[in-house]
């Protein structure tokens, strides 16, 4: 019996064998032009063990998005996943998974030196009240310890 693929990438990805924290290239495309995406998996939670809480992924979300793109203009989209447990980042053009590991490094050094969270106001997001920059720079920090072990998506 042939097991059937679905067309969105992680529901192809047996959670039950990741090991969290991890980053992974969840996805590559060469779009008509010749031009490149690469979506990461950036996972802060073992899936169906842990998650993180709601105000910590929105203030997460949006010191990464901002932050990140202090370093790289190749950064297209930063997203959270529904699950709680990271994030998926979508980049243009040609680099290698270790830039991407440094990219992600840089980017989450400065998550821990912030003194606010970026647009965490009426005006610019749409529930301006569900941050926490005490959580999101807790949750860097554990995620930049595990460094070492990144690469390493199953046991």
């Amino acid at each position: 019996m042939t097991e059937h693929r679905m067309n969105v990438e992680s529901f192809n990805l047996d959670h039950r064998t990741v090991v969290a924290p991890f980053v992974r290239v969840a996805d590559t495309k060469a779009l008509p032009h010749g031009d490149m995406l690469t979506k990461y998996d950036v996972r802060f939670s073992q899936p169906n063990a842990d998650r993180l809480p709601m105000p910590t992924v929105h203030s997460l979300e949006h010191l990464i998005a901002e932050h990140i793109r202090n370093h790289s203009d190749s950064v297209i989209d930063v997203s959270p996943m529904g699950c709680q447990t990271g994030f998926y980042v979508l980049v243009e053009g040609p680099h290698s998974y270790d830039d991407f590991l440094d990219l992600l490094q840089a980017t989450l050094v400065d998550v821990t030196r912030a003194t606010e969270v970026p647009a965490a106001n009426e005006v610019q997001c749409g529930w301006a009240a569900s941050h926490s920059l005490p959580a999101a720079q807790a949750a860097a920090t554990s995620f930049l310890g595990a460094r070492a072990g990144w690469s390493r998506v199953t046991a």
